[in-house]
């Protein structure tokens, strides 16, 4: 028949990639400069369904790109600025070959640069948008700012970072939107609720670590130099809706309580102002002073679809979360030298005490430690040689274990040298037939209100059950052994009464009536007829069922699992402690 034969490979889906190297070559560009420019405009590889084909019958490991995100790339304007960064190195290293020191100077000076904005602008349309996607350029920042300066990275791109970093901090403790603290190995989680969506970041510890050989620390700051575009829109957006002066300066009163201590150390006005930011003491300046400002409450309406229940769950989740915001108002804290001051001081002012420290710590620091109306003094060694009756000396777990619990948590479980209870992830939820550990359940309780029992109330008791149970077992092998005499009595009578032939008396007592326990006879029931059902499913239904209930059954035997740990566990402490108390 007539009409043109179609060839292999030339339509469907073998048309809709390309592959890395063509992609290259047709936006002219080295393999470093296309990775930099697919970080920044959010392009990634894409696996094909039918690699084979796409491969054009070729099994060889390839990776592949969508054509239409290559054909977006070509009309973008930072390809440009890159084949222009090409050949000014180019230049720069020919004027250095032939010593032209002048012809250098000209060309470092009309060196090309580009700005990202239009790139943040076109990804997030929304200013929502950007907030959603604001976790790992936070977590990003927060890891360039504890780097050491070293020649792998910029110093410029560490100073940056650190700088949007502490603004953040600061807008956090301005606005109160921490949640949620968590210490783990690789750092310290925090949670915070920014304008109705919730964003996760991580900080890592303040070590001197050396960097790792095996990391590319060039793809690691093309993320980065995206992402503090990112974060200084971001911030300056969310200044504006506190009413904050950005780039963020410190009121006049907390200026004032600051001082001009210590600032004659400092090379530069600018380094000291950003020291004093970065100690999170203060308030920031706002755009309108607060007195100027109208404190007006917001009506509330029902939302549509909303019964009264609904909104007054709604309504009491909002107290509750007011309460939390309120959490440490009225409480001054002083820091030791040793605790990780920063955050500390971080978590403390989000929920609204005053905290301060040791002078020669760091700059910012409001009162000294001999201050009369300290409520708390937070230490991390064994004991201290000077103490104030007028104060509770804890350790800084504390602090986090009260944010997660929502209640100030009693302080004998966090005093100095005691041994201290297990850190509670707050992000784990238990669910129906989950293991919830006894601390788990404690706080519950002080959640609800209830009275907690305190360990040596705890074990007060266990020595009073254990007494009663002596006394108990006492009075039970009494009982036991009146008993035992009173039938060896009876037996001997009657073998009396046989050998003398006299005939046993031989009595009829008359039946009692047994009832029946209905909600037996009803569980019985209910249970006979889940049997019934389930023989009468499908195949398929019933394949579906099984899997369900093993699941279920897995989680219960998980949970009993750990529940008998625990016990094994609290029953070895037992046996120590009292193995201790023998001893003295």
């Amino acid at each position: 028949m007539g009409g043109l034969q179609k060839k292999k490979y030339e339509s469907g889906s073998a048309t809709n990639y390309v592959s890395r190297n063509k992609a290259r070559k047709k936006l002219s560009l080295s393999l470093a400069d296309f990775r930099r420019l697919c970080i920044l405009k959010g392009i990634y590889p894409h696996e094909p369904k039918h690699k084979k084909k796409v491969n054009k019958g070729s099994t060889a490991q390839r990776t592949f790109y969508l054509l239409k995100d290559i054909r977006f790339l070509l009309h973008e304007p930072i390809v440009g600025k890159f084949r222009e960064y090409k050949i000014f190195v180019r230049k720069l290293r020919k004027a250095y070959g032939k010593g032209e020191w002048g012809g250098v100077e000209k060309l470092r000076e009309n060196k090309p640069a580009y700005k990202l904005d239009h790139i943040v602008k076109e990804r997030y349309p929304t200013f929502i948008d950007s907030l959603r996607d604001v976790d790992d350029a936070l977590s990003m920042c927060f890891l360039f700012s504890t780097f050491a300066r070293t020649g792998k990275c910029h110093v410029q791109v560490i100073q940056l970072c650190r700088r949007l970093s502490v603004e953040w901090m600061n807008y956090i403790i301005a606005s109160r939107s921490l949640r949620k603290v968590f210490l783990s190995i690789k750092g310290i989680y925090y949670q915070a609720e920014v304008l109705g969506q919730t964003i996760t970041w991580l900080i890592p510890y303040q070590f001197a670590h050396d960097h790792p050989t095996d990391v590319d620390y060039r793809v690691m700051a093309t993320f980065t130099e995206f992402y503090t575009t990112l974060l200084g829109f971001v911030n300056f957006r969310l200044y504006q809706t506190l009413n904050l002066v950005y780039p963020p300066k410190l009121d006049g009163k907390g200026e004032t309580e600051l001082g001009v201590a210590f600032e004659e150390d400092y090379a530069m006005d600018s380094e000291s102002y950003m020291e004093k930011l970065s100690a999170l003491s203060a308030s920031l300046a706002r755009v309108v002073s607060s007195a100027e400002e109208e404190e007006a409450e917001l009506d509330s309406f029902p939302v549509e679809g909303e019964d009264t229940e609904m909104m007054e769950a709604r309504v009491k989740a909002q107290q509750e979360q007011d309460r939390q915001k309120k959490l440490f108002e009225g409480l001054k804290f002083f820091l030791n030298r040793e605790v990780p001051r920063e955050s500390l001081a971080f978590v403390l002012r989000c929920f609204g005490a005053q905290v301060s420290w040791d002078k020669s710590l760091c700059i910012g620091s409001t009162y000294e430690s001999t201050d009369e109306t300290i409520t708390h003094h937070i230490v991390d060694r064994p004991s201290l040689d000077k103490q104030f009756m007028n104060r509770s000396y804890i350790q800084p777990q504390w602090v986090y274990d009260s944010v997660n619990a929502k209640v100030l948590l009693p302080v004998e479980d966090y005093f100095m040298g005691v041994t201290l209870p297990p850190h509670l992830s707050p992000f784990v939820e238990e669910k129906e037939g989950d293991y919830v550990p006894p601390e788990r359940l404690k706080l519950l309780a002080l959640q609800r209100g209830e009275k907690s029992v305190t360990e040596q109330d705890e074990d007060e008791e266990e020595e009073e059950e254990e007494d009663d149970d002596d006394d108990e077992e006492e009075e039970e092998e009494d009982e036991d052994e009146e008993e035992e005499a009173e039938e060896e009595a009876k037996l001997k009578d009657m073998e009396e009464k046989r050998s003398q032939g006299k005939a046993l008396s031989v009595k009829v007592t008359p039946g009692t009536a047994k009832q029946e326990n209905r909600q037996r006879l009803e569980q019985e029931e209910k249970a006979e007829e889940k049997r019934l059902a389930i023989m009468m499913m499908k195949k398929r239904d019933k394949y579906l069922y099984d899997k369900i209930m093993f699941g279920k059954k897995r989680k219960v035997r998980e949970a009993n699992k750990m529940a008998a740990k625990r016990k094994a566990l609290d029953e070895a402490g037992k046996a120590d402690r009292k193995k201790k108390l023998k001893k003295q």
